[in-house]
């Protein structure tokens, strides 16, 4: 293997907790349950800090746990300040908080200010008093068009399917991109600006590391609400900026809360959920006077294939180069059908994935992975209609995010094994009867369980000097592998084919995610697996 003269970025100096962080992803209701109701909570998750910590990650993120009707499982706020009785008390969080940090853990808890709650303070206010007043202000309220203002003001559509805008029985409109249940904000107002300052704050002051923004892209709507016209263009992925989505005006925003941030001791973060139509435009999220990280979804929506996932990488690195951030990696989140489902299910899906995570932990920047995926758990696709809850599925049931929603399973027993106390059969989702060989009882003894990979090579991570931020120079290799270098003493080989593949021996083998066959100085790849090599040793 010869190197190909390429750097995907120059390397950093002076790096911060953040710029190669691994951050796992707990979404709360799904996570373990800690008071017997069979929905995940924060005594869970403090519960299970050991686990985590055995793992290897550096911080959590904590999906919304605040006071909420629960609409969208939480993503419909009622009260930024406290915390749902299902998910315990502000005392409890408090103490995970203090947990995690004693654990050498951070915690990123996620904030929601495109939209609030329709049981929210402020919009309750907003229908009692009625349109002109300052209070519907704080939302986007419009007259209808229409004879008797009958049509919604525009054409837009919700992302849960349906107009985005509901009328109230005084014959005005309101704004809402997802549920009905929650109302769009209207950023344009300083009130708006203020609350989430103080609401910031009070979780800073509290101990939190940071903030996953939710819909970061989405608070600034254009001038005017003009309509969209093409159906087509609601696709979040588009080649169009959508008048509701990526508007130049949200950037002042998160400039404004990189200064708030800024102002705390530690290196406090901000991560935006942003989709934007090109990697260009999603690097303006994170721009040296911005916020710190970006999802990278680009990457997680690429197919196992060799020349796209190069592609993708390189673009990647090539567009946050040059505002000084990290690329962040990820596979799965609470959104999207798991990748192990994606990368074709069964053992084929399992085998990819395994890779991927491998071939993902050994690239410069922050990783993400999403609770479960240590586990190699696939997609539930057959959850009964009875049972599924995501306002998503409207639009459709293959688009329900239920099935990547399922409870952890813990221990090597009956469903829904270990992710409630003992006693307790019955949880907001059910586990699957098959799941007691996935848990994290049953794989932590194997040695070739996908736990297994996922702590060796999370440990590895954080102990290889060439690995985390810094720079990537990719290598020659034959049509469906990848071959890269980290540093001068690393080197990770992946081949996303079905058949086995033969390379030079680059060294001594670290880690794999399937057997390689070693004969001198040749190896041989399984298919649809990676390794992870000490460069030059032999």
């Amino acid at each position: 293997m010869t190197d190909v003269v390429r750097e995907a970025r120059p390397v950093e100096t002076g790096t911060r907790w953040w710029r190669d962080a691994v951050i796992y992803q707990v979404y709360v209701r799904s996570f373990a349950d800690g008071n017997g109701d069979g929905v995940g909570d924060l005594l869970g998750v403090r519960s299970r800090l050991d686990y985590l910590a055995g793992l290897g990650v550096d911080a959590i993120w904590l999906t919304p746990f605040y006071t909420s009707p629960m609409a969208d499982f939480g993503y419909d706020v009622a009260d930024y300040r406290d915390v749902d009785p299902i998910f315990g008390t502000l005392a409890d969080a408090r103490a995970l908080i203090e947990d995690a940090h004693s654990h050498g853990m951070k915690i990123i808890t996620d904030v929601v200010p495109n939209h609030t709650s329709d049981r929210h303070a402020w919009f309750l206010a907003a229908v009692q008093a009625g349109p002109g007043s300052p209070e519907r202000e704080r939302y986007i309220f419009r007259a209808g068009r229409g004879e008797g203002g009958e049509l919604p003001p525009n054409d837009w559509e919700s992302i849960f399917g349906g107009p985005a805008w509901t009328r109230l029985p005084d014959g005005e409109w309101y704004l809402h991109l997802f549920a009905p249940e929650q109302p769009d904000l209207n950023w344009e107002n300083p009130e708006v600006h203020a609350e989430f300052d103080a609401i910031l704050r009070f979780w800073l002051d509290l101990g939190v590391d940071g903030f996953r923004i939710d819909v970061a892209h989405g608070m600034v709507k254009a001038e005017g609400l003009p309509d969209i016209g093409s159906r087509e263009q609601i696709e979040m992925l588009g080649t169009t900026v959508l008048p509701y989505f990526d508007q130049d005006g949200v950037h002042e925003i998160h400039r404004a809360w990189r200064r708030l941030l800024d102002s705390y001791d530690g290196e406090r973060i901000g991560v935006a959920e942003a989709w934007a139509p090109t990697q260009e435009r999603l690097a303006r999220y994170v721009r040296p006077d911005e916020l710190h990280q970006a999802f990278n979804f680009h990457f997680m929506k690429t197919p196992w294939d060799a020349e796209m996932l190069r592609e993708v990488i390189d673009e990647s690195l090539a567009t946050v180069g040059p505002v000084g951030a990290p690329t962040t990696w990820v596979l799965s989140n609470h959104d999207v059908k798991r990748h192990v489902t994606r990368y074709g299910d069964g053992e084929l899906g399992l085998r990819r994935a395994r890779a991927a995570a491998l071939m993902m932990f050994a690239l410069p920047g922050s990783t993400y992975v999403y609770q479960g995926e240590e586990l190699g758990l696939p997609e539930v696709l057959d959850l009964p209609d009875e049972v599924c809850q995501d306002p998503q599925r409207l639009r459709g049931p293959e688009d329900g995010r239920d099935g990547c929603r399922v409870p952890i399973p813990w221990a090597h027993s009956e469903p829904p094994f270990g992710f409630s106390p003992p006693g307790i059969e019955e949880t907001w989702l059910p586990v699957p009867a098959t799941w007691g060989t996935l848990s994290v009882e049953a794989q932590l003894g194997d040695p070739g369980s996908t736990l297994s990979l996922y702590r060796g090579a999370l440990r590895l991570r954080r102990e290889h000097p060439d690995l985390g931020d810094g720079s990537l120079r990719w290598m020659e290799s034959p049509a469906g592998t990848l071959v890269f270098a980290r540093g001068e003493t690393f080197v990770c080989t992946v081949n996303t084919t079905g058949e086995p593949v033969e390379l030079p021996r680059p060294g001594e083998l670290l880690i794999a995610s399937a057997p390689v066959a070693i004969e001198g100085d040749v190896v041989r790849l399984a298919p649809d697996s990676a390794a992870w090599w000490a460069l030059g040793v032999a």
